[in-house]
């Protein structure tokens, strides 16, 4: 049998809820310099990564005055890459 706790129960002090938004703050640091990086190799690399958006998968369509893109593939592998990041991160914290 499971008992369910509400939020204000949980949260009733101050301390709890200082705790959480610690880590919350933790998390988006961390996410944050996870972006920079990216965005730095990517910078630096050129054109080694120029195959990212043009994988098999990925819808292109283009006519005369229209032209429609969507990377499904290319989002399917960066949330891959992105949960098992996070996923390793979250790890370190436990």
């Amino acid at each position: 049998m499971h008992t369910f706790v509400s939020a204000d129960t949980c949260f009733a002090d101050g301390y709890q809820d200082s705790l959480l938004m610690k880590d919350t703050g933790k998390i988006l640091i961390i996410i944050g310099i996870i972006a920079i990086a990216l965005g730095l190799l990517l910078w630096v690399s050129g054109d080694k990564f120029k195959w990212l958006g043009r994988l098999p998968g990925d819808i292109r369509i283009q006519r005369d005055n229209f032209r429609f893109y969507a990377p499904i593939t290319t989002m399917l592998l960066l949330s891959l890459v992105i949960s098992l990041l996070l996923f390793i991160i979250g790890k370190f914290f436990k």
